[in-house]
């Protein structure tokens, strides 16, 4: 009987800990007085050279990619286009729409984003909530995303995503994102 107890005191506090440590418990306000300011409408503007990892769920490497964006605004609108090339040989592409409210909160729709997505600008980063239905070919499945930007000194964007299903972390994404790099002229 101790033992039972034990046990379910243990997987209580497994199931509650990560909500107050680590990835899951970090909260906008905690980077409000970071510095530089990440604004949607200046960082994700332009072509953008993205490059990224997705881990699985048993934190190996699953995929690889390389992506292309390009940011367009109107005011407080814009539209970032996605072409993803992954080292399967797959190319996917996406778009975002999103708008920046003058509060630093941001709607963010896509095609296999279900219903809209939200999220808020705080400081040096960008945090996004959303759900995703992946591609039939990747079972369909809609999970639960937390997506996490952070604004570097030089511009570069630290891109950190997990992904959950029932609350258990099926894949995380990490990704950096910067502006195109001119072509070098021969």
């Amino acid at each position: 009987m101790e033992l039972l107890v034990l046990l379910c005191l243990v997987l209580a506090a497994l199931a509650v800990l990560p909500r107050y440590i680590g990835f899951r418990s970090q909260k906008p306000a905690d980077l409000a007085a970071s510095s530089p300011r990440f604004d949607l409408r200046t960082h994700l503007s332009g072509p953008i050279l993205c490059e990224g990892v997705i881990y699985g769920p048993t934190g190996r490497v699953s995929s690889r990619f390389v992506a292309e964006m390009e940011g367009v605004w109107d005011g407080n609108r814009g539209v970032l286009r996605e072409r993803f090339r992954y080292d399967s040989g797959r190319v996917q592409d996406r778009e975002w729409r999103l708008t920046v409210g003058n509060d630093g909160r941001i709607r963010a729709e896509a095609d296999d984003v279900v219903g809209a997505g939200g999220g808020v600008a705080e400081g040096a980063a960008v945090q996004l909530r959303y759900r995703i239905r992946l591609d039939a070919d990747a079972g369909g499945h809609v999970l639960d995303v937390v997506d996490w930007m952070y604004l570097m000194e030089n511009g570069t964007i630290m891109n950190r995503s997990q992904f959950r299903k029932f609350g258990i972390k099926v894949a995380e994404l990490v990704a950096t994102m910067r502006p195109m790099p001119k072509a070098v002229k021969a």
